[in-house]
């Protein structure tokens, strides 16, 4: 892979980088998700607690490859999921706050098996495969900053697709943030560092 800076590889002026991203909402996306997931490691790493960091590669299928980031943390391994907030879900209330959402699924529709033997075709997550979610807040404020949550306190589908009991096994593919946090949001926003005390 060439050493050179991205522009000079791809011989573009930061001019007509912004146009192609700024007409292109999906590559947009597509950028802010890598970004956030860059952002995040340096957050992670600043932690002396954290003694390890690992991201599979993207075409690592193979079992406890399949998220987004693994670390270390006191001895313990902890693998974290990373989002971004959809662009077209940010709005602002009345009394100032911020308010989006998250999409929290897989990328496609694959067939999970549940405790009661049943198994249904979802790009919904089931509980528990990954620890913590971080999410990606910059649309915010454009501001690197995240917010943090365990996965057991994500809420659950409530699709009526899924039976009772696939549904208390399955995440909601939407998840409500608020900035400031815990206005009216599922996620804390952890803003002035992570406490990562709460994850053990």
């Amino acid at each position: 892979m060439s050493s050179l800076p991205i522009l000079e590889r791809w011989k573009l002026t930061e001019q007509e980088l912004t146009i192609i991203v700024d007409q292109n909402p999906s590559l947009r996306g597509f950028l802010l998700g890598y970004i956030g997931e860059y952002k995040v490691q340096a957050l992670l790493l600043a932690n002396p607690d954290v003694t390890a960091l690992r991201k599979p590669d993207d075409h690592d299928r193979r079992k406890g490859s399949k998220n987004d980031l693994t670390i270390h943390y006191k001895g313990a391994e902890f693998t974290v999921e990373v989002k971004s907030l959809q662009t077209n879900s940010i709005r602002k209330l009345a009394d100032g706050t911020l308010v989006g959402n998250v999409q929290v699924d897989a990328s496609d529709r694959r067939s999970v098996s549940f405790s009661d033997g049943s198994k249904v075709e979802t790009t919904c997550l089931l509980c528990g495969e990954f620890d913590v979610l971080a999410v990606n807040v910059f649309q915010f404020k454009n501001e690197w900053e995240f917010g943090f949550i365990l996965n057991d306190d994500l809420p659950r589908t409530t699709s009526k697709k899924y039976s009772a009991a696939q549904q208390a096994e399955l995440l909601a593919t939407t998840v409500k943030v608020t900035y400031p946090s815990g206005s009216c949001g599922h996620v804390a926003a952890l803003l002035s560092g992570l406490r990562l005390d709460d994850w053990s």
